[in-house]
């Protein structure tokens, strides 16, 4: 792979942070495109709906391809990519540790902000951030090796290549939520630093003493669960608003700023639509994560319903999660002209 194919890989990382969309909670899509002047092929949206295209075989991969290109689409693009995925991670830490913290324990942004800096200021918030460096790249050559994979599977087959789009969606979204699971042990140690603070490994390490390692996969169920529940209302609710808001004339002198806050708007949308529909699968998740003592999902419903009554099953830190989502495009949305100025001029 070359220049062009690094600054392309590039440009997807920055688009997907423009979209809103993080690699902890959504995966990639074989064959999908960030760019939202064109519709995704995932089955969404009001045309797409209505009718569910054939998809016609594409040439083959070998295995050493599709690694080879889930490894450059894991640092998206060399070191440039690796920077803009670092800055996704550092910028919005807080935010995600905040959620989480939420997820475990209720209460409002407000007061769990407060709670968290009173344990450790500044430094509180990014508990677990060393974790969550490798969780992304990691996250994202899975999605992209086991979708490529799936797909590449269904097309060898005469009798599979020629399935809708919707049912191959769904054998890739399955493929790439299970991937995840791989990945538990990671994010059962940065959840529990977020969650729990400096002492957050000693209670991983006891949880392990009383239940054995397989607590490093407790939540990988509720993990692969809200991340495939959470990706088709995503793509819904994109196709639909790009197809209901129309693109700036190309020759209107602010279209770059248009184009960047449509973008911003549809992928903060879908987003929003998304973490409100997994998000009480995504607090069971979490409370049985970094619970102290191993508990079953029923316990940890019962804990949150004790606490919060049915409405912190659903709600507990959705407000901050769509905030962060929300931020995070904004934030890319300014950035990328800057990145389009600097990084891409230089490795045309």
């Amino acid at each position: 792979m070359g220049k062009e194919d690094d600054t392309n890989e590039l440009r997807a990382v920055l688009q997907r942070q423009v979209s809103g969309r993080d690699d902890e909670t959504t995966f990639e899509m074989e064959g999908t495109d960030t760019d939202m002047d064109k519709k995704t092929p995932v089955q969404g949206g009001v045309a797409a709906a209505a009718k569910a295209a054939p998809v016609t075989p594409v040439q083959k991969e070998s295995l050493g391809e599709i690694l080879e290109r889930a490894g450059k689409r894991a640092i998206g693009g060399g070191l440039p990519g690796a920077m803009a995925m670092g800055v996704q991670v550092l910028s919005l830490m807080w935010l995600r540790t905040t959620v989480n913290y939420q997820y475990r324990n209720g209460g409002t942004m407000r007061e769990a902000f407060s709670t968290l800096y009173k344990e450790g200021g500044i430094r509180r918030f990014y508990r677990g951030v060393g974790p969550g460096l490798f969780q992304g790249p990691l996250s994202r050559f899975g999605d992209t090796a086991s979708n490529a994979g799936m797909l590449a599977l269904l097309d060898s087959s005469e009798t599979t290549a020629t399935l809708p789009v919707a049912v191959k969606t769904a054998a890739a979204s399955f493929s790439a939520a299970t991937f995840r699971i791989f990945l538990m042990p990671i994010d059962a140690a940065k959840t529990s630093l977020q969650v729990n603070g400096k002492d957050g490994l000693r209670i991983l390490s006891s949880k392990m003493k009383v239940g054995g390692p397989q607590v490093l996969w407790a939540g990988a169920l509720g993990s692969a669960s809200a991340t495939f529940v959470g990706h088709y209302p995503w793509f819904f609710t994109y196709n639909t608003l790009n197809e209901m808001i129309p693109m700036p004339a190309e020759d209107d002198p602010n279209h770059t700023l248009k184009k960047l806050s449509r973008n911003a708007v549809i992928g903060f949308s879908a987003s929003a639509v998304s973490d409100t529909v997994s998000n009480s699968i995504r607090v069971l998740k979490v409370t049985k994560q970094t619970s102290a003592e191993p508990i079953t999902y029923p316990e940890a419903f019962r804990q949150v319903v004790a606490k919060d009554g049915l409405s912190g099953v659903f709600f507990r830190g959705l407000q901050t999660k769509i905030l962060a989502n929300g931020l995070q495009g904004m934030l890319f949305t300014v950035l990328w002209k800057q990145f389009e100025q600097t990084l891409f001029k230089q490795r045309s």
